[in-house]
């Protein structure tokens, strides 16, 4: 069997389990509903493992280490670096917003004063 059959091979039987947990959710609905979301979040996680051991599911893992390595790396700004910019942009913001009211009401003026001019 080729990779890629192996593959969609793989990716339907993760997506029948998934299937499979919602299905349980909806046909004991008469359980509790804490048992039926751990249906739910068994199929999830039994779809998920078998996922990960087709090609594609493992360069997925791979691709998500990486991730997280790359976000333990950023330079995240102090309490006071974030009030300060967002206290920028929001200054910035009601600047425009006045800037872009006058520019609207001279517009409306002219147009008003240009069509009544008979």
């Amino acid at each position: 069997m080729n990779d890629t059959v192996k593959n969609w091979a793989i990716f339907i039987a993760a997506a029948a389990l998934v299937a499979l947990g919602v299905y349980g959710f909806y046909h004991f609905a008469d359980s509790p509903l804490v048992v039926r979301i751990l249906m739910v979040i068994a199929g999830l996680g039994a779809g998920a493992g078998v996922a990960y051991f087709s090609q594609p599911g493992k360069e997925f893992v791979g691709f998500a280490k990486d991730a997280v390595d790359e976000g333990k790396k950023v330079a995240w700004p102090t309490r006071k670096e974030t009030i300060q910019m967002t206290l920028i942009v929001f200054a910035f913001s009601v600047v425009l917003a006045l800037f872009l009211f006058l520019v609207d009401t001279t517009i409306a003026y002219l147009i008003q004063w240009l069509t009544s001019r008979s």
